[in-house]
């Protein structure tokens, strides 16, 4: 599967190499949506206490710049498969953790953090088929709740739009639900209520 998703982390390169540590380096089309996702990811965590976060697909960490900016008390860390994003993160948030890894090959170990949010990861699935995103989603999810000890966050294009992109992956709310009740966890939420063509879900161990 390696092969495959191979492709996704050199189109994100390309767009990193053009635009840096910018809105457009992660092909993020609006500059004003990056504060909505950021927002929305984080509502997974249910406390107010300090937390452990991993952000899964950092990019150059621009999740942790908002952290600092809202103050928030947690406990972040960064993984990426894209090394000169992970090196832009270094440089931009020193004494933070950020690690080039793929979890799927070196796996992290199990209930390591809180909360896994995923932001973008899967929402471009470029030349690959429906069938084969669905499967590196699928791993990727499994994954990530297998690392957290409360939830998950994750995003993916939306099903319900007027037209759709063959180069965004559109999950169906249906066949989402179906996968997660059978393979991750039955406590689970779909929000589509920020006004992106997209949803996030939050997923959690217990209700």
């Amino acid at each position: 599967m390696a092969a495959r998703y191979k492709v996704l982390v050199e189109h994100y390169e390309r767009c990193f190499m053009e635009h840096g540590a910018t809105h457009k380096g992660v092909d993020w089309p609006r500059a004003e949506d990056v504060a909505t996702r950021h927002r929305v990811m984080l509502g997974v965590m249910r406390e107010s206490t300090d937390a452990t976060l991993l952000d899964l697909g950092c990019g150059y960490g621009a999740l942790k710049e908002t952290l600092d900016r809202l103050e928030l008390p947690v406990q972040y860390q960064g993984l990426d498969l894209s090394l000169p994003m992970i090196e832009a993160a270094r440089h931009l948030h020193p004494g933070t953790s950020f690690e080039c890894r793929d979890i799927l090959l070196d796996p992290l170990p199990p209930e390591s953090v809180d909360y896994v949010v995923m932001n973008g990861v899967l929402t471009e699935k470029q030349e690959l088929s429906f069938d084969q995103m669905e499967q590196f989603a699928q791993a990727m999810l499994v994954e990530a709740f297998r690392i957290c000890r409360r939830g998950i966050a994750f995003n993916v294009m939306s099903a319900h739009v007027d037209w759709q992109r063959e180069d965004l992956f559109h999950l169906p709310f249906d066949r989402l639900a179906k996968f997660l009740k059978a393979a991750i966890s039955r406590h689970f939420m779909f929000r589509a209520d920020y006004g992106l063509y997209e949803y996030t879900t939050y997923v959690y161990r217990a209700p």
